[in-house]
């Protein structure tokens, strides 16, 4: 009776675990095909705008905390835009400095701001200069960068002809500037590039919204204004400005011409606080608007479900992906426990996952080259960002699973010290 009773509870483990299995296997086969469905738009060449007189009245902002060493090749380079000088004004917003950001910053052209009482994130920066800006009713839209970019010439010129055409909130192309620094830098650019071609890229083909992507992006203040300023709570103020303009029915338009290069971190220490800060903020995201994406689905056009249900599958990546790797150690424990044999060297569990590490790995270089193909880089002088983006990508797992339990409170600048000028970079 004792081995018939053991028997039927092993029976009921291994049907529940199977279940539970065929359920993750599902709901995770689903979120691939929707990723999948937009790689043939990847490939497609971008509608540009049209061209349009200088029209709109930028305001180019820029929060800037101990920037000292590069905040000066950014206004030169925002200085240099072929782009009516009486038409944008430069706004250097320093913060929580304890060097000599603001006198530099000033010496090379800026105006300078200043926030009223203690901020600790860029956010609460925007927020402060933005009800400023609207109170001035001067400027119809702002361009936000980061104090460590240097902007092509032609950026503000491509704004423009966006915001003509009726763009209230933009982004532009996020390159970098320093891609063959170390392999951490190396991923980083491959990383961007593939947010702008395989995700902002096939979005605009197919009507959704692109995403604010950290820096180089304009929003129109009549937007800004119905949503009573810039008012972001989490850590990731991008994605979530992203998410309130889609739950306003407003999509991100995609504009490549306007191009922004960023310096991207060098050491995975410095990548392991900023993908934390960004893992914590898409979470918050998550908590915070969720249910307001899913409220409104239906109340909001076909575009706009369309828009609100692209935006929540954004927003589940990080829990979807540890899914997947629960997934693949459930199916590894569903067979142990079926044929009952041990784990160690030579068998067929180990044997799958050595498999599937492989796999992953080519498919991460095959697609490292693919889209430095379509934007035309070159592969050659990146093959230690080729071979380490595999790296890069996994190593974003732990980050998502410790994220999931303990947050990141509190917003820790990188320090930027690659001083490069746009005609360099040329």
């Amino acid at each position: 009776h004792l081995c018939d009773r053991r028997q039927r509870q092993m029976c009921i483990r291994d049907r529940f675990l199977e279940k539970l299995l065929w359920i993750l296997s599902s709901v995770f086969f689903i979120y691939m095909v929707y990723y999948i469905f937009f790689v043939p738009f990847a490939f497609r060449k971008q509608n540009p705008y049209h061209v349009h007189s200088p029209k709109c009245r930028f305001a180019v902002l820029v929060a800037a905390r101990n920037e000292q060493a590069v905040i000066a090749n950014l206004v030169e380079s925002l200085l240099a835009q072929d782009y009516p000088k009486e038409l944008f004004d430069i706004y250097v917003i320093p913060n929580n400095c304890t060097d000599n950001t603001e006198q530099v910053a000033k010496a090379a052209g800026a105006n300078i701001l200043h926030c009223q009482g203690k901020v600790s994130t860029k956010g609460e920066v925007l927020d402060q200069i933005v009800n400023q800006l609207l109170k001035e009713n001067k400027h119809d839209a702002i361009c936000v960068f980061d104090a460590d970019n240097v902007v092509d010439s032609g950026f503000l010129s491509a704004m423009n002809n966006a915001w003509c055409e009726g763009a209230k909130a933009a982004q532009g192309f996020r390159d970098s500037k320093n891609p063959k620094d170390t392999y951490i830098s190396s991923s980083y650019s491959i990383y961007y590039w593939m947010v702008n071609r395989f995700y902002s890229h096939t979005r605009s083909h197919v009507g959704l919204s692109a995403i604010i992507n950290g820096s180089g992006f304009m929003a129109d203040l009549s937007l800004l204004k119905s949503m009573g300023g810039w008012k972001t709570k989490t850590m990731t103020e991008d994605i979530e400005f992203t998410t309130k303009c889609i739950l306003s029915n407003i999509p991100v338009s995609w504009v490549p011409e306007a191009l922004t290069y960023d310096e991207q971190p060098l050491t995975f220490s410095q990548s392991w606080r900023q993908r934390s800060r960004w893992s914590t903020g898409i979470y918050q995201c998550l908590h915070y608007y969720s249910i307001p994406l899913i409220k409104s689905m239906f109340k909001s056009g076909f575009r706009g479900l369309r828009m609100r249900l692209d935006q929540l599958v954004f927003l589940l990546a990080p829990i979807l992906q540890l899914a997947w790797v629960l997934t693949m150690l459930l199916g590894h424990i569903v067979r142990t426990l079926s044929v009952h044999y041990h784990i160690s060297v030579g068998t067929p569990i180990l044997s799958s996952i050595a498999l599937s590490v492989v796999l992953s790995f080519l498919l991460s270089c095959i697609t490292s080259v693919i889209v430095m193909v379509l934007e035309k880089k070159q592969v050659c002088s990146m093959k230690i960002g080729i071979l380490s983006y595999w790296f890069f990508i996994v190593s974003w797992l732990p980050i998502n699973a410790v994220c999931l339990f303990f947050r990141t409170k509190e917003w820790k600048s990188i320090s930027h010290t690659r001083s490069v000028s746009v005609s360099e970079l040329k």
